[in-house]
C-alpha cells in the first residue's frame, strides 16, 4: 500500500505530502482545486510522459516520490522485474519510487535510490497502483480483461503459467517440424544439383590453409631462377669455393686451440668460436641442400596454377573467399543429402514430439476452460448480488465461454454480456450501458476480485460520476468493503461516498500576492463533518447540512 506520496513543483502544486491509511481514503475538493493534478503526478510514477505544461516553475525540477509497503507476493513480482534489469532489491518490506523532471526537460527514474529506466519504473508501479476512472471502466468490454477476471476467480494463475510454457514448447516443436520438412522437400527437389555441387567440391579434396600454402609455393616457383642463383652464391662463399668461410673458420679455430693450450684465458673465446663454426657449417649445409633441391621445372608451377584456378573458380561460384568456407559448404551439402536417407524417421520423431506437446497443452487448456466456465457461473451470481443494491435491480448478466483453437491464453473466447432493463437481451456492455452503469458494474467486480487476489492499491478517480442518492451511499459502502482487503483511495464529489472513509483528505487552492497553489490536508472529525456539510448544501455552517452530515457519518 502507499505509505506516503510527495509532490513538488508540479502544475499548481508547490510541495505537498499525502499519507493515506490502510483502509478507505477519501479525497474531496471543489472542481478545479487540483484533484486531477494529483492523478497526473501519479501518472509520472507510472512512467507516463511528462507534459511541459504540467511542470511548475521552469527553473526548478519536478519531483514525485511514492513510498510503498509490500506484501510478499508483490515484492516477489517486483524483485523479478528488477533482477531482469540488473537491480537487486533489499529484503526490507518498503520500496520508494521516484521520478524527477529536470529544468532541461530530462527525466530521471529511481527505485530505492537506484536509477532505472523509465519503463522499469512503470512496470513496478503497475504492480503497486491500479487507477480506475471513467475511461478505465471501458476495460469491461475488453476480452482480455474479462478472461483475466475469470482466471482470477478460478485460481488459474499456476495452471495458466504451466500451460503457457507447454504451449510455447509446442509452438517451437511445430515450427521445428515444419522447417525440417521444408528443408527436406527442398533438398529432395534439388538433390541432383546438390549432389553435383558436392562431387565438385569433394573432388578437390580441400584442406584448411591450403590456399595460402599454394600461393606461397607459386611465389617461390615463379622466382625459382633468381632464388637458386642467390642460394648458390651464398653456398660458394660459405663452403663451395676454394677459399670459403668454412675453411677460413677452421684455420682460425686451430689457431685458437693453440692459444688456449698455453693459457686458460683464451678458453672462453675458443668455445665461442667452436659454437660459431658449428652454426656456420649447419647454415652452409642447409643452404646447399636448398640450392640442390630448388626446382625450376615449369610443370610444377603449372600444377599449382591449375589447382589455384579451380579453387578460385569455386570460391567465385559459391560467393566465398576462402578454402575454409568451401569446406563448410561441402560439409553442409553432405549433411543435407545424408539427411534424405533418414528423412522419414527424422520427420516422424519431430511430428510425434509436436503431437505429444499439443496433447499436453490441450489437456491443460481444457482444465483451464472447465474452471473458467465454473467461475463464470460464480461470477454471474456474485456480481448480480453485488450490483442490485447499487440500483441495478434488473441486471441480467451472461458470460459466454466458447472453446476454439489453442492460443497463448488457452482455447477459450470469453464474452461478458449485460442487460440493465427488463425485456432486454444481454449484449456487450459498451454497446448500450451508461457511464454510471459501467462504473457500478466495475466497482462491484473489483469488490469480488479483491477477495480472491492480492491486488495493488486501488484509486477510484470519480468513478461514481452519474449516480446519486442512496445508490451513491451504497457505492461508498462497497468501496469500504473493498478496503477491508486492500488500500483504497477514492476521489469523489458525493457526500454519501465521502462519509464511508476511514481517512479524509481535502484538496484546496490558496492565493498569495503573485500566484495560486494547490494544497492538501487531512481532516479531523470536525473537519470531515464540515466538508460533508459543504458537499451537501454548499454551506459548511448550515445546521441542516451539518445534521445530515452527522447522519451520514453515523450510518
Amino acid at each position: 500500500m502507499i505509505l506516503s506520496l510527495k509532490i513538488s513543483n508540479f502544475a499548481l502544486i508547490r510541495d505537498i505530502r499525502l499519507t493515506p491509511g490502510s483502509g478507505l481514503n477519501i479525497i474531496t475538493g471543489e472542481t478545479g482545486a487540483g484533484k486531477s493534478i494529483i492523478m497526473g503526478a501519479l501518472s509520472l510514477i507510472q512512467g507516463k510522459r511528462a507534459e511541459s505544461r504540467n511542470t511548475g516553475r521552469r527553473d526548478e525540477k519536478t519531483v514525485v516520490e511514492a513510498e510503498f509497503s509490500l506484501s510478499d507476493s508483490l515484492a516477489a513480482g517486483i524483485r523479478t522485474i528488477l533482477s531482469e534489469n540488473g537491480v537487486e532489491l533489499a529484503t526490507d518490506a518498503d520500496i520508494t519510487l521516484r521520478r524527477e523532471i529536470l529544468p532541461s526537460g530530462r527525466s530521471r527514474a529511481s527505485v530505492n535510490g537506484i536509477q532505472v529506466q523509465l519503463a522499469v519504473l512503470g512496470s513496478i508501479a503497475d504492480f503497486l497502483i491500479d487507477i480506475h476512472s471513467q475511461h478505465k471502466n471501458m476495460l469491461l468490454g475488453d476480452e482480455a480483461f474479462q478472461r483475466d477476471t475469470l482466471d482470477t476467480l478460478a485460481g488459474n494463475t499456476t495452471l495458466l503459467e504451466e500451460y503457457r510454457h507447454t504451449y510455447a514448447d509446442y509452438r517451437v516443436a511445430l515450427q521445428r517440424f515444419a522447417r525440417t520438412r521444408d528443408e527436406i522437400d527442398s533438398t529432395r527437389t534439388d538433390a541432383d544439383y546438390l549432389e553435383y555441387q558436392l562431387n565438385e567440391l569433394a573432388g578437390l579434396d580441400l584442406e584448411p590453409g591450403e590456399e595460402e600454402e599454394l600461393l606461397q609455393q607459386r611465389e617461390l616457383l615463379a622466382n625459382a631462377s633468381a632464388i637458386s642463383e642467390n642460394l648458390s652464391d651464398a653456398a660458394n662463399v660459405l663452403s663451395w669455393n676454394n677459399t670459403n668461410a668454412s675453411d677460413m673458420m677452421a684455420i682460425a679455430l686451430e689457431a685458437m686451440r693453440e692459444a688456449a693450450s698455453v693459457s686458460d684465458e683464451y678458453t672462453q673465446l675458443l668455445d665461442r668460436l667452436e659454437n660459431l663454426k658449428t652454426e656456420l657449417d649447419d647454415i652452409s649445409e642447409t643452404i646447399a641442400d636448398k640450392a640442390r633441391g630448388m626446382s625450376d621445372d615449369p610443370r610444377d608451377l603449372d600444377e599449382i596454377e591449375t589447382r589455384l584456378n579451380r579453387i578460385h573458380n569455386l570460391e567465385a561460384k559459391h560467393r566465398v573467399d576462402s578454402v575454409e568456407a568451401l569446406i563448410a559448404i561441402r560439409d553442409k551439402l553432405s549433411t543435407r543429402l545424408e539427411a534424405l536417407n533418414d528423412a522419414p524417421h527424422t520427420l516422424k520423431l519431430l511430428e510425434n514430439e509436436a503431437r505429444a506437446l499439443k496433447r499436453q497443452a490441450l489437456e491443460k487448456a481444457t482444465a483451464i476452460s472447465a474452471r473458467r466456465k465454473e467461475a463464470a457461473s460464480t461470477l454471474i451470481r456474485l456480481l448480480t448480488a453485488k450490483a442490485r443494491p447499487l440500483g441495478m435491480d434488473n441486471l441480467n448478466m451472461d458470460i459466454r465461454v466458447s472453446s476454439g483453437k489453442l492460443n497463448p491464453d488457452g482455447i477459450d473466447t470469453v464474452e461478458f454480456l449485460f442487460a440493465f432493463n427488463k425485456n432486454q437481451e444481454p449484449a456487450p456492455i459498451d454497446s448500450h450501458a451508461s457511464g454510471g452503469e459501467i462504473s457500478r458494474v466495475m466497482l462491484a467486480l473489483k469488490s469480488i476480485t479483491a477477495e480472491h487476489q492480492q491486488l495493488p492499491t486501488i484509486i477510484f478517480d470519480e468513478i461514481d460520476t452519474g449516480v446519486s442518492g442512496d445508490v451513491a451511499n451504497r457505492m461508498g459502502t462497497l468501496m469500504a468493503e473493498i478496503s477491508r482487503h486492500i488500500q483504497v483511495l477514492t476521489i469523489t464529489h458525493l457526500p454519501g461516498v465521502a462519509a464511508c472513509g476511514d481517512s479524509h483528505f481535502k484538496v484546496f487552492k490558496r492565493d498569495d500576492e503573485s500566484s495560486t497553489a494547490t494544497y492538501i490536508t487531512q481532516l479531523d472529525d470536525e473537519g470531515r463533518r464540515s466538508e460533508i456539510a459543504l458537499m451537501l448544501s454548499g454551506n459548511a455552517d448550515d445546521p441542516a447540512a451539518l445534521s445530515a452530515a452527522d447522519s451520514l457519518l453515523k450510518h
